[in-house]
């Protein structure tokens, strides 16, 4: 029986590189429907990222750990600036910001859970706090929002660190959705919306527009909570370099920077696909933002996400200059997303596991990123924040061996000289030298 892909190559069809049969399809997408396509996850191209990278491990000139007898930390303290009570973590990865909406309420009281079992913490997302996962969570970022969907200074009073965002790294410039089939009575309540309809939020806060306007937020903010919060900056990786110096000017404790390659429950692909640099080119300029006002490692601390998947991942953006990571996708996917247990039920939504990404839909098999009652009843918190943990706990060991084979008795300790590049755009982004040389693209 022969292939289809056989009788097109006898018949000397050659698929367009520009026009190929994806670009095709989304055009009579388009064509029939007259809608722009919207989905979640991140984005899908191939882009320059961390496994571009690679260690390089002590030998003679250096000598690495014992890993049985010799110890490497791994802890990290966020926001020491002007808090009065940083936050002391015990790993240097934490949950990012995900929304109750785009999550179900187990799914947010898991990753509470998972978080606080090893010593970390989780962000709330936009529409607010929810009981569940302040219970669960022992260190909590509350995030604010140009939409202030379910602000509340008293939760703000009940975090322990609070989060600006200006952006996201799978939607710099642009703000987030959430289609009307996931606007339950519970979400409409917190984000006082009416059930059913399609939410946009705003992609600009309100009540300013510019450093100076944030340096007089971020001042209230400390103000309402006694100056005892950690006050994070959140920027969609861009002109990372002058976004960082504008929030470590405006007061920022911590800048948290997030590449295109980070995740979001749904916008237009667009955005996803083409807005935005890969996290792997903006690490370097928010470390050489740092380094220029002499805060880096000193007094702003720096929280990389944006397709952080393994301890190699952690270690590389430690090493290229970050005090810690975020994780989104990742930590929904240790929930369970995407299992092949579920194959049948994504063949039914036109998906398959390890290919879904329509999570505005509310249609997850897994319960995680839904509003439907029957869906989410299938999550189990407890379990998927014991997984949650083991997938931290994993990220953290693998982390600690590399450091160890570098030498190195914290994961804090791993530098760019450790590092090397196996092509000449990552060695370019990541400004370190392309692999059995000394050169460093662009230097």
């Amino acid at each position: 029986m022969s292939h289809p892909g056989d009788d097109r190559a006898r018949l000397g069809l050659r698929e367009s590189a520009t026009f190929d049969r994806q670009t095709i399809a989304a055009i009579h997408r388009a064509a029939e429907t007259g809608i722009y396509d919207i989905r979640g996850w991140g984005a899908k191209r191939a882009l320059p990222h961390f496994d571009d990278l690679l260690f390089l491990g002590a030998s003679m000139s250096r000598y690495p750990l014992e890993g049985y007898r010799e110890r490497c930390d791994t802890d990290v303290v966020l926001g020491d600036r002007h808090a009065k009570h940083p936050l002391h973590l015990d790993i240097p990865v934490t949950i990012a910001g995900m929304s109750f909406g785009a999550l179900s309420g187990p799914a947010k009281e898991a990753l509470g859970r998972g978080a606080s079992e090893v010593g970390t913490s989780t962000t709330t997302g936009d529409g607010g706090m929810t009981t569940e996962e302040r219970g669960q969570s022992k260190y909590l970022v509350y995030q604010y929002l140009p939409s202030r969907y379910g602000m509340n200074p008293d939760d703000l009073r009940k975090a322990d660190a609070i989060e600006v965002v200006l952006g996201q790294g799978a939607k710099p410039g642009g703000g987030g959705m959430l289609l009307g089939q996931k606007i339950s009575p519970r979400v409409a309540s917190m984000r006082t919306l009416p059930e059913g309809i399609d939410q946009r939020s705003a992609c600009r806060h309100p009540d300013w527009t510019g450093p100076d306007d944030l340096t007089i937020k971020i001042n209230e903010l400390r103000e309402i909570t006694d100056w005892e919060k950690p006050i994070y900056v959140k920027v969609g990786a861009t002109r990372t370099y002058y976004d960082v110096k504008l929030a470590v000017h405006a007061g920022a404790d911590v800048v948290v920077v997030d590449g295109m390659q980070g995740g979001t429950a749904a916008t237009q692909e667009v955005f996803i696909e083409h807005v935005g640099i890969p996290t792997l080119a903006a690490v370097p300029e928010a470390v050489q933002a740092l380094q220029e006002l002499d805060v880096h490692r000193t007094g702003v601390q720096l929280v990389v996400s944006g397709g952080i998947r393994t301890g190699a991942d952690v270690a590389k953006a430690l090493a290229l200059g970050a005090d810690a990571v975020a994780i989104g996708t990742a930590a929904l996917i240790a929930l369970g997303d995407n299992h092949p247990r579920f194959e049948s039920e994504y063949a039914k939504l036109g998906s398959a596991a390890g290919f879904f990404d329509d999570f505005q839909d509310g249609t997850d098999p897994a319960g995680i990123s839904t509003q439907d009652p029957e869906l989410a009843a299938r999550f189990d918190p407890v379990e998927g924040g014991r997984r949650l943990a083991n997938y931290l706990r994993v990220l953290t060991m693998e982390a600690q061996t590399i450091a160890r084979a570098c030498g190195k008795s914290h994961v804090l300790h791993l530098e760019p000289e450790d590092l090397v590049a196996v092509t000449i755009e990552a060695a370019a982004m990541a400004r370190v030298p392309l692999a059995g040389t000394n050169w460093i693209p662009g230097t």
